[in-house]
């Protein structure tokens, strides 16, 4: 008599999606060194000033380096023309634009996730109102109004991180409406429609199909954060000395 076939007891589970990008991501040698490279900065700039006593003041004096001095073991990059050492320096200004690009990723990209959930979920006069805000704030001169803003309220780190916030949603708004208007008519929201889901709960799901978008306007947040930032506190309206920038 033939024996029954045997059932595995547990069926091979399909690789998930987050393991599925880091094989493509690990098999990219390109984009594992550029990952090393920005963690090193990342790790000098967060790490590097505790390490040594010298980088926990931000200006420290020495005498006896000046500008014209050449580079020494005391000051691997030198001095600048105050006596300040330029490795302590650069350190310090790291961890101030990964602050600032972090916290202006952060800021304009929840306002700009706010609006264009709001716009591309509703739709109608909603979106209509909504995408003529953000059209009136992509037309006008931003970077003139960020020097207005900065001269009235002061320089400042955080001023100038709530500035770049406030100022820089657009895009991360636009995309993230586009994502929604193609999202909402899915089958999965008609489904959570029919079964009498609440709108929250219907956009929550919506999101997390968003994420990717979100990433990399994030992304590029940070990057836009760091150069306004240098840009302002180039013409004294960032960040104040003796601070690093």
């Amino acid at each position: 008599m033939a024996s029954a076939a045997t059932v595995p007891a547990e069926l091979p589970r399909a690789p998930s999606e987050l393991l599925r990008s880091w094989r493509r991501f690990r098999s990219n040698r390109l984009s594992v060194a550029g990952a090393v490279v920005l963690l090193l900065i990342a790790l000098g700039a967060i790490l590097g000033p505790p390490l040594a006593r010298r980088f926990l003041d931000l200006t420290p004096y020495d005498l006896a380096c000046d500008g014209f001095a050449p580079m020494s073991r005391e000051h691997p990059l030198g001095c600048d023309p105050l006596g300040r050492d330029l490795l302590a320096r650069l350190l310090a200004g790291g961890r101030v634009s990964l602050i600032v690009g972090l916290s202006v990723a952060i800021g304009s990209t929840g306002i700009g996730l706010i609006i264009g959930a709001v716009a591309g979920y509703f739709g109608g006069v909603v979106d209509s109102l909504l995408m003529r805000l953000t059209d009136t704030m992509l037309a006008l001169p931003t970077f003139f109004i960020l020097l207005a803003a900065a001269a009235v309220l002061g320089p400042s780190l955080v001023n100038t991180v709530i500035i770049i916030s406030v100022l820089e949603w657009t895009t991360t708004a636009r995309l993230v409406r586009g994502e929604f208007l193609v999202i909402r008519e899915k089958e999965f929201v008609t489904a959570a429609r029919a079964v009498g889901l609440t709108n929250l709960r219907i956009v929550r799901h919506i999101l997390l199909n968003v994420v990717p978008v979100l990433v990399v306007a994030g992304t590029l947040a940070v990057a836009s954060g760091i150069l306004v930032e240098s840009a302002l506190s180039f013409l004294g309206l960032g960040t104040q000395p003796p601070q690093a920038s």
